[in-house]
């Protein structure tokens, strides 16, 4: 509105300037500039009014008996500028022709002299480049937004991640340990009295239990107030003390390994472990079986873990729980898949590891 009010008064003031002008050069004046007030919504209608009577204004003025005064072309170049900032890539095309032309039939046809046609081309291409200039760095705008739309989503997704991940370690950490820390002290009163070296050998496993789950709780919490812990992740390295708690707790586990050890990304060292961990816990809470069998077979590319009791399994009432779940989710998020035969019981873990 401002923008529109100040062309139009500077384009009709100086045709009433020195001199009065006819009726009709007030008119060309006003249609010369009122449009530019509607330059964003009718962008073409605009363009052409303006540029026209500029024209028209151009061809008759010779026929006026007094020039007007410092008369520019304030609205078309107020139009061409909007135009090279809001026009789609084709209608650009066509305009710039159309501006062209009008501009030289605007100057050719009055005889006008090289001075004033260098001013007008030269002023028309600044509003021009000043439009083009416009467009650019609106387009920048849009393109820093989208990619900063897509970081703060990229953040959102890698917090939710992260959470999930915490979420999963401490499932593992407290059903695993608390598991074996219930079997043993159930057993406890049933050895006191008539084998104590075992009852003390049940209560000990229960404070080595205690302990590495709280260390383990330490690092999970150290990483939630941003100050992780010193001491590393469990990983494949620390199966073999895993599976020697288990055996503490009553469950005989034997261990098979095929293929060379290759080594492994964080992600895929934590899964497993926590997936041979979950694996033996359940076992040892929800099965009536006294042994277990976990086997790691090593290939190029892949790392199958596979888990299975002497039990009679799920059966058709089979049902997922949230340890299984979460097994899948760990596989899943590492490339991995995780399938569960409940004729068994067996859980079978394949994880990328080249």
């Amino acid at each position: 509105m401002a923008i529109a009010a100040v062309v139009t008064a500077a384009t009709v003031t100086p045709v009433f300037v020195r001199h009065v002008q006819p009726w009709w050069v007030v008119v060309l004046a006003l249609l010369t500039s009122v449009p530019v007030l509607w330059r964003h919504t009718l962008l073409v209608p605009a363009g052409l009014v303006t540029g026209l009577s500029m024209t028209a204004f151009a061809l008759v003025q010779e026929q006026l008996p007094h020039k007007p005064f410092l008369l520019m072309p304030y609205g078309p170049l107020v139009c061409t500028y909007t135009f090279a900032a809001l026009a789609p890539p084709v209608l650009r095309v066509i305009g710039v022709g159309l501006l062209a032309a009008g501009l030289l039939v605007s100057l050719i046809l009055p005889h006008e002299n090289f001075d004033t046609f260098r001013y007008v081309v030269t002023v028309y291409v600044a509003a021009y480049a000043l439009g083009v200039g416009t467009r650019a760095r609106r387009a920048q705008r849009a393109v820093d937004e989208e990619r900063s739309l897509r970081l703060r989503e990229e953040r959102a997704a890698a917090v939710a991640e992260e959470r999930t991940r915490i979420a999963r370690d401490m499932h593992d950490i407290v059903t695993h340990s608390v598991g074996l820390m219930v079997v043993q002290a159930e057993a406890g009163p049933l050895v006191v009295r008539g084998d104590p070296a075992k009852a003390e050998a049940a209560f000990e496993a229960i404070a080595t239990t205690g302990r590495d789950a709280i260390g383990q709780l330490r690092l999970i919490l150290g990483t939630l107030r941003g100050t992780p812990g010193r001491e590393p992740q469990p990983g494949l390295d620390t199966v073999a003390d895993l599976v020697e708690r288990t055996r503490q707790a009553g469950l005989d586990v034997t261990v098979e390994e095929r293929g060379t050890r290759l080594p492994v990304s964080a992600a895929v060292d934590i899964a497993a472990y926590r997936i041979v961990q979950e694996c033996l816990t359940n076992v040892l809470r929800h099965a009536a079986v006294r042994t277990a069998r976990l086997s790691l077979a090593w290939s190029r590319r892949t790392l199958t873990i596979e888990v299975a009791d002497d039990g009679g399994g799920g059966g058709a009432g089979f049902r997922e729980g949230h340890g299984i779940v979460g097994m899948r989710e760990r596989a899943g998020a590492c490339g991995g898949s995780l399938t569960v035969d409940p004729r068994g019981f067996t859980v079978t873990a394949t994880l990328p590891i080249g």
